[in-house]
C-alpha cells in the first residue's frame, strides 16, 4: 500500500469516528429531551407557585374544619346533657346559655369554612391541572432517557470497533508521516489529512491560492504539503 493510500485510509477512518462521535452527542432524541426538560422545569415552577398559593388557604381551611368539628361535638354533648339533666334551673340556664353561644360560634365557623372551601377548590384545581399537564411529558422523558441510553450504547460499540480498525491502519503509515498527521489532527480535529477537490481543501473547505495549488500539484508522489489554512496534510 502506498503512503498516499495508507494516509487516505487513516483519514477516512478518523472521519468516520468523528461522524459517529458527533452523532452520539447530536441525536434528535437529545434535542427533544432538552426541549422537554425546559417545558417540565417551567411546569414545575408553575406547580410550586400554585402550591404556595394553595398552602395558606389549605392550612386555614384545615384549622377551621377542626374548630367546627370541636364546636359541633361540644354542642352535641350539651344537647345530650340538657336532654338527660336533672340539674336545677340555674344549672340548666347556664347549660342552655353555653349551648347557644357554642351554636353561634359553630355557625360562624361553618360560614368561614364554606368561604375557605370556595377559595380552596380552584387553587386545588390549578395544582391538579398542572400535574395533569406534566404527566405526558414525564412519561415521554423516561422513554427518551431509555432510548438515548440504548442508542448511545450502540454507537459506543461502533466507535470501539472503528478505533480498533484505526489501530490497524496506523501501523501502515510511516512514523514520521504519522507524527505530522497527529499534529494536524490535534490542531484541526476530525482528521489530520484532507483531499484537494477542485482546488479546495475538503477539510477546511477553503480554496487554495493559485500559487499553493501549483505547489500542491508539483509535489512528488507520496510526499505531502500542509494546507496553508488548517494545517492538514493534503492528498490528491
Amino acid at each position: 500500500m502506498s503512503e498516499t493510500d495508507a494516509l487516505r485510509a487513516l483519514m477516512e477512518a478518523d472521519r468516520w469516528i468523528d461522524r459517529v462521535s458527533t452523532q452520539k452527542t447530536h441525536l434528535p432524541e437529545i434535542a427533544e429531551l432538552a426541549a422537554l426538560e425546559v417545558e417540565l422545569r417551567g411546569l414545575l415552577k408553575d406547580l410550586h407557585a400554585a402550591e404556595a398559593r394553595l398552602a395558606p388557604v389549605k392550612s386555614a381551611y384545615d384549622d377551621v374544619s377542626r374548630e367546627s368539628k370541636r364546636l359541633k361535638n361540644r354542642a352535641n354533648d350539651l344537647d345530650a346533657t340538657l336532654a338527660s339533666s336533672t340539674a336545677n334551673a340555674r344549672e340548666l340556664t347556664a347549660l342552655q346559655k353555653e349551648l347557644t353561644h357554642v351554636r353561634d360560634l359553630l355557625s360562624e365557623s361553618e360560614d368561614r369554612e364554606l368561604e375557605l372551601l370556595l377559595e380552596l377548590e380552584p387553587r386545588e384545581g390549578e395544582v391538579e391541572s398542572i400535574k395533569r399537564r406534566a404527566q405526558p411529558g414525564v412519561g415521554r422523558r423516561s422513554e427518551l432517557i431509555d432510548v438515548i441510553a440504548k442508542l448511545q450504547s450502540t454507537l459506543d460499540e461502533e466507535l470501539l470497533s472503528l478505533r480498533r480498525s484505526r489501530e490497524e491502519l496506523v501501523g501502515a503509515v510511516a512514523a514520521s508521516l504519522l507524527a505530522r498527521y497527529d499534529v494536524a489532527l490535534a490542531r484541526a480535529g476530525t482528521s489530520g489529512a484532507a483531499q484537494v477537490v477542485e482546488g479546495r481543501c475538503d477539510g477546511c473547505r477553503l480554496a487554495l491560492s493559485p500559487l499553493d495549488h501549483d505547489r500542491f500539484k508539483s509535489h512528488a508522489l507520496d510526499t505531502f504539503m500542509d494546507c496553508p489554512e488548517c494545517g492538514r496534510l493534503l492528498l490528491p
